[in-house]
């Protein structure tokens, strides 16, 4: 076999980080080599994530590359103006009557002076170094990977400065057209500067990936040669519970054909709690998609079924915002309740396994309809139902529809939601089977990651 080509990708999240950015750019690494292709990670040596997971370094493919420099982040400073500020790490904000007067201060700060984020101190040192990495190692495919988006800056920059490389910007959420941007408090020249980046970065990319079909489509008016390709999920063999994470690992067999991975897929189940009915949300909650009418509609429920009340659980896995535990906490729901905090990824899986129906949410202005949270897919592999709530028309919805998989509501809705809950419930109650059996093959690591290969091949 000839030697790979090699492609270098600049990511900031990595194991041990915790959270769904490391995801994405772990599998592809993983899939990669399959496909003729040499990845070669590039990754701030000490950064200050907002969630760790250490498991996820088990993941870490034996023989890849990973290179680190350091990098200063002024989170340290921010968090000492006020606790709320460890929020923006995340991408996470106080919003509303929740907003203390630091906390709006700290957010003008962050979107004024920190342009386009506060890792861009990474961004100079990162371009002399790679420079020089680049050429040393007859490189000639870079991909820069955002948020954080000064990440694309750094290869904006090796773009300019190595005319012949083939640069290939990923953006697994939007720059400016991200719910969270309208609360930076930007002033209009910041806002203008925010934008000249970002159409900088579209145009001067040789090849624009978007994680949602909206998302390619609005980069692609704005001057981006843009492509999709979506997040997915993965499934293991060695998992206890024939989890989502690493079919075949390693292996150089081709492949598999839908039906093959559907058949895994239909037996990779583990028991459910047979005594209560589940609805579960795994990952991170914020206040900016809090889904209040779930909360209504739920308490709505117990307070009219008092079977219902007595079998229904309400699952929470993953950090949700303090704020939101209060809300629940001070309603009917309070006794519906198992609230149990970040988990690692793997227990979070099981902990979806072990769930009837699972809660997804997005932002819920229209600008968001093109985010399809990375989570859908590992919640598409569980086959269980789905609940999702954002914008009407969303790629999200547009998912779950083609795969039968659950139900989309926008966030003025009620009734409907009360509709799909009872009935799923029902159906539980009297034994019915509502796990879903749709091939959702497409959506799998290795296919995404051999879709990814054939852009790759078109760049050299």
């Amino acid at each position: 076999m000839e030697n790979p080509k090699k492609v270098l990708i600049v990511t900031y999240y990595w194991p041990p980080a915790g959270g769904p950015g490391v995801q994405r750019w772990l599998k592809f690494a993983k899939y990669l080599p399959e496909f003729g292709w040499e990845p070669i990670i590039y990754t701030p040596e000490n950064p200050s994530y907002p969630l760790i997971d250490k498991t996820l370094n088990n993941e870490v493919p034996k023989k890849l590359k990973v290179v680190k420099t350091n990098i200063w982040e002024p989170y340290q400073i921010a968090e000492k103006f006020s606790k709320s500020n460890q929020k923006f790490k995340g991408g996470q904000f106080d919003v509303g009557k929740n907003q203390s007067f630091l906390s709006k201060l700290s957010i003008f700060i962050r979107g004024n002076f920190f342009i386009p984020d506060a890792r861009k101190f990474w961004i100079k040192p990162s371009v002399k170094f790679l420079k020089q990495y680049l050429k040393e190692n007859n490189i000639n495919v870079l991909i820069t990977t955002g948020p954080p988006h000064s990440l694309h800056l750094i290869g904006l920059a090796l773009k300019k400065e190595l005319p012949n490389l083939k640069w290939i910007a990923d953006f697994r959420d939007p720059w400016t057209e991200i719910s969270y941007y309208k609360h930076l408090k930007l002033t209009s020249a910041s806002d203008k500067k925010h934008r000249q980046l970002e159409q900088s970065v579209f145009q001067t990319s040789d090849i624009t990936l978007a994680t949602s079909y909206t998302d390619a489509d609005n980069f692609k008016k704005n001057g981006a040669n843009s492509f999709c390709i979506t997040n997915g999920f993965d499934v293991s063999e060695n998992s206890k519970t024939g989890e989502l994470e690493g079919l075949n690992a390693g292996s150089s067999e081709s492949i598999r054909t839908p039906e093959e991975n559907h058949q895994t897929l239909k037996h990779s189940n583990s028991k459910t709690n047979k005594l209560k009915f589940t609805l579960s949300y795994v990952g991170v909650l914020e206040q900016l998609r809090n889904p209040e009418n779930l909360w209504k509609a739920l308490t709505e429920l117990c307070e009219k079924y008092p079977d219902f009340a007595k079998e229904f659980e309400l699952k929470l896995v993953g950090r949700i915002d303090d704020k939101i535990l209060n809300e629940i906490d001070t309603s009917v729901l309070k006794n519906n309740i198992k609230n149990l905090g970040y988990l690692a990824h793997q227990d979070s899986v099981n902990e979806m396994q072990n769930s009837h129906l699972l809660l997804i949410t997005n932002f819920p202005e229209e600008s968001s309809k093109g985010i399809i949270p990375g989570k859908l897919f590992e919640y598409l592999a569980t086959g269980k139902k789905i609940i999702s709530f954002g914008p009407k028309d969303a790629d999200v919805e547009t998912i779950l529809h083609k795969t039968n998989a659950g139900k989309h509501f926008d966030y003025l809705e009620i009734v409907g939601i009360k509709d799909y809950i009872l009935s799923l419930y029902e159906d539980w109650r009297s034994g019915k089977s509502i796990e879903n059996s749709a091939d959702i093959n497409e959506f799998s690591r290795r296919e995404l990651t051999y879709k990814l290969s054939e852009i790759l091949e078109q760049l050299i």
